[in-house]
């Protein structure tokens, strides 16, 4: 194999294909990427198994052919060369990588050990702007458990799509969030959960364009975005989700509408005080016109006031300060809505259209140091 291209659009395709290469793997192959220059383009793959990524870069195809290399070398070498830049690769799989009179000697794996994308149909696609899908999710990745959780179905995102409605809900036992938006046309219904790896590295990968579409097709136990000259196939999590429908409720006995930059604002003060890991509640006092904003730490204490509208009954309540700080940067309205049930049921920040709902448990700040 013989390939010649461009520093800029090749360092692209390889930090694209990066994102699925695993930090930490038992099988060596999967730290590698493919380059594939069997056909008529420079194809570049990443697959860790659970997540692969194809791109295709411009380039001039010399001999045809392909050879897998280690993801970190090849982006670094390619990171500290310049211009026009060729990769050929000889007996043994041994591969030069030569860019005006600099040249990197590396060995490389041979092709047929590497694992492409498993092939899925593109029929009865969903297609969405790269602009929306990104915010779609990018408002809702953060209430998500880690992969390292016991409950695996907490650690993706649900996608539901009924007609012309896309909804998605992340979780992770002390917070809810959920975003629905309108699609161009209607679809089947269709319900699957997405690891929140796949949705944060896609996130990275998308750009941030109204006009150029995402193509979104699923199988039983797959899913693929499809957009421009890149492909992100992922498997699912297979399961039940949560209903959560039986979690929401539209009773309240409390409505407080307060700026959102100023709670933000205020919030951002609160947790000047609070150090990393260290639990202290923020202490909400809502009474008629103020909110009182408390916070007491190690450090120091912090208290602010902040005009409201209310409704009901006046009310105290705590809760993790970045839960709070997590769901209001979610969310672009100047005022917002934010309903209470009682000191111990979740609040709820949520606009009339319900097009966003963020459900938050409080913490009982009066056995908490």
């Amino acid at each position: 194999m013989k390939i010649i291209c461009d520093q800029a659009k090749l360092i692209n395709g390889l930090q694209i294909v990066s994102r699925a290469i695993p930090s930490k793997t038992t099988m060596s192959i999967l730290e590698y990427i493919l380059i594939d220059a069997t056909g008529d383009s420079i194809r570049l793959i990443g697959n860790d198994m659970e997540i692969g990524i194809e791109t295709f870069i411009e380039g001039e195809i010399a001999e045809r052919g392909f050879i897998a290399l280690n993801a970190r070398y090849i982006t670094d070498f390619v990171r500290k060369l310049d211009g026009d830049i060729t990769i050929a690769t000889g007996e043994n799989e041994k591969v030069t990588i030569t860019s005006g009179k600099a040249k990197f000697n590396i060995i490389g794996r041979s092709g047929e050990e590497f694992n492409y994308l498993p092939e899925i149909e593109k029929i009865d696609g969903v297609n969405i702007s790269q602009y929306a899908l990104k915010s779609v999710i990018q408002q809702t990745i953060f209430a998500i458990a880690g992969a390292n959780d016991t409950n695996r179905m907490m650690s993706g995102e649900l996608f539901e799509i009924k007609e012309n409605q896309l909804k998605v809900v992340g979780l992770d036992g002390h917070r809810i969030s959920i975003r629905k938006m309108e699609l161009a046309e209607s679809y089947g219904k269709k319900k699957v959960v997405i690891p929140g790896k796949t949705l944060q590295e896609l996130s990275r990968i998308l750009g941030d364009s109204t006009e150029e579409q995402v193509e979104i097709y699923f199988t039983d136990k797959h899913v693929m975005f499809a957009f421009g000259k890149t492909t992100v196939v992922s498997r699912l999590i297979e399961g039940e989700y949560f209903n959560i429908d039986q979690m929401l409720s539209s009773d309240y006995e409390t409505k407080m509408t307060i700026s959102r930059k100023k709670i933000l604002d205020s919030l951002d003060r609160a947790t000047l005080i609070v150090k990393e890991g260290d639990k202290k509640p923020v202490i909400l006092s809502i009474n008629d016109m103020v909110m009182e904003l408390k916070i007491n730490s190690t450090i120091a204490s912090f208290s602010d006031d902040i005009e409201i509208e209310k409704q009901g009954k006046n009310l105290m309540i705590g809760f993790n300060p970045r839960f709070l700080i997590d769901a209001l940067k979610a969310i672009d309205e100047e005022n917002v809505d934010i309903y209470f049930v009682n000191p111990k049921a979740p609040c709820f920040i949520r606009n009339k259209e319900e097009s966003y709902t963020y459900l938050i448990l409080p913490i009982n700040f009066t056995t908490v140091d």
